[in-house]
């Protein structure tokens, strides 16, 4: 059986979907790469932001010679030694308005993302999905110049504006992807393919990381060119795109091009009859008409969506709140919490530890399926994060709790990647058949941006609240993502469209002859 299975994905990957697939996920390796890239060089650019701000940054108070501190170092003179009031309130001051902008100049990379995530469907069926991939990579390039043209103009609104730009393009890109890889994936590999998304965002995360060295591009005078890098590969994605075939579904359930639909499908799939395929895409338009076109209202208003969208945003949601963003953004600063001596190489560690292990999930997502591997996930953060609090919290009493936070920083990736990291992006597309499907990518998609503009701009702020109680919060959220995918979310593993929509039919049924039953005993009783 396996051995027939194996011949049956080898006959169905063919180059130009290899190709096809790559070039879509190129738009996941640049959202990575703008995740990963703002936290190895932060002390860099939050000095030049003092320089170009006129505050002073607060490393450069120092101890002087003679042990007191509070000394204001001049470059080229002896220190001075100013009133110990104004060295606190100076200190106090600069430190809030450097927080606010370097915590501005992390989250609005979301906010840009919020924003263009509602206009996912609308451009995805007005250009169709590769010529609205084409077009979006314009806001990559000129997001990318913005910030590696920093240093000629105000730094701070420069890379504000570059990372808001490159937000718009990634939430754009976030959603045309996995819906253009879904679309074009042949059923026994679509999660499989869908896994890729994830493994792009942590080779751009790793990428970054490492260019992001002091000695490579992480330096005072090349961080510029390391924030505008990932343009590069926006040009690569663009010129590959002109090589791409159009989505199958999109030209057959959208534009009713039966035949482009067969050329393009015969070119993905190789040499095999394409009209199994067709006849399964006949079956969703004939729904899809039936139904008609879904608005993001009728989305939440019609009862017949609802507890997909319930299960689409929850996914989404415990994404990014299960506290991963906080150790892309700030692991750096995690680290040093934590008393390691090199903690961007630790940092490195991790993007390399993220990335092992989502190529690994490549090949489990297919074999244990998408609900177990996400339960195993979220539990495995969980322990991970109780493990982190409590290494963090005895780490004044222990020094070797050093260790067992780093273990658990490790851990936690790992189990990310196993489940809660890759899954919430194609799950979505699976969940839904034709109809309101761009709908319910577009609002997934703002609720993922929404929480992580929320984990970028609020969870320095939290961490210096809560100190080494911080992860304790994500460990709580963790445990109501867990029974909320235990009781809610439907196994999606080689199902077509129709038939997890009948999971979700069946769930309703079976709860609104509960709710009859019960109701039936209280007036019984009554």
């Amino acid at each position: 059986m396996d051995e027939k299975r194996r011949m049956q994905t080898e006959k169905h990957l063919t180059g130009t979907l290899v190709l096809s697939v790559f070039t879509a996920v190129l738009g996941f390796f640049q959202y990575g790469y703008c995740l990963g890239v703002i936290n190895a060089p932060q002390k860099v650019i939050e000095a030049h932001y003092g320089r170009v701000l006129g505050i002073v940054p607060p490393d450069r108070y120092a101890t002087n010679a003679s042990g007191q501190d509070g000394t204001l170092l001049q470059a080229g003179t002896e220190g001075t030694l100013p009133p110990l009031a104004d060295i606190s309130e100076d200190l106090a001051a600069s430190s809030h308005i450097l927080t606010m902008y370097w915590s501005l100049s992390v989250s609005v990379f979301a906010i840009g993302g919020m924003v263009s995530s509602f206009t996912v469907g609308w451009i995805g069926d007005r250009l169709g999905r590769v010529k609205a991939m084409l077009v979006v990579n314009v806001l990559s390039i000129a997001g990318n110049l913005l910030m590696g043209l920093a240093k000629f103009g105000p730094s701070h609104i420069l890379i504000i504006s570059g990372r808001a730009v490159t937000g718009l393009y990634c939430g754009l890109s976030s959603g045309l992807v996995p819906m253009y890889v879904s679309e074009v994936s042949p059923t026994a590999l679509r999660g499989a393919l869908g896994t890729l998304h994830q493994l792009a965002i942590v080779t751009g995360i790793l990428f970054s990381q490492v260019l992001g060295l002091d000695f490579l591009l992480g330096n005072d005078e090349m961080w510029p060119l390391l924030l505008g890098l990932s343009g590069v590969a926006a040009l690569l994605q663009f010129f590959l795109l002109l090589l791409c075939p159009e989505s199958p579904r999109y030209l057959y359930i959208k534009l009713e091009k039966l035949e482009e639909a067969k050329k393009n499908l015969k070119r993905l799939r190789g040499n095999c009859d394409p009209m199994k395929e067709i006849a399964e895409m006949e079956k969703e338009k004939q729904e899809a008409a039936s139904e008609k076109k879904v608005s993001i209202r009728q989305l939440f208003t019609s009862s017949k969506y609802r507890q997909a969208v319930i299960v689409a945003l929850m996914v989404q949601i415990s994404q990014q709140f299960s506290g991963i963003n906080a150790i892309f953004y700030y692991s750096t600063n995690i680290f040093e919490r934590a008393g390691v001596d090199q903690p961007v190489y630790a940092t490195i560690g991790v993007g390399v530890v993220n990335t092992v292990f989502t190529v690994i999930s490549v090949f489990l997502v297919e074999k244990a399926g998408r609900r177990s591997l996400f339960l195993a996930g979220l539990m495995g953060m969980l322990i991970s994060a109780v493990a982190m609090t409590v290494g963090l919290v005895l780490l004044s009493q222990f020094s070797w709790m050093s260790y067992v936070s780093m273990v658990a920083i490790f851990l936690f990736v790992i189990f990310f990647e196993v489940g809660p990291g890759p899954i919430p992006w194609f799950i979505v597309a699976e969940l839904f058949s034709q109809g309101p499907r761009p709908a319910a990518i577009a609002v997934a998609g703002f609720c993922n941006w929404a929480c992580n503009f929320i984990v970028g701009m609020c969870f320095q702020y939290i961490a210096d609240l809560c100190g080494p109680y911080v992860f304790a919060i994500f460990a709580g959220l963790l445990l109501t993502f867990f029974l909320f995918a235990y009781f809610k979310v439907p196994e999606t593993k080689g199902k077509s469209f129709e038939e997890i929509a009948a999971v979700f039919r069946r769930k309703k049924l079976s709860a609104k002859a509960m709710t009859e039953l019960q109701d039936l005993r209280h007036s019984e009783e009554a």
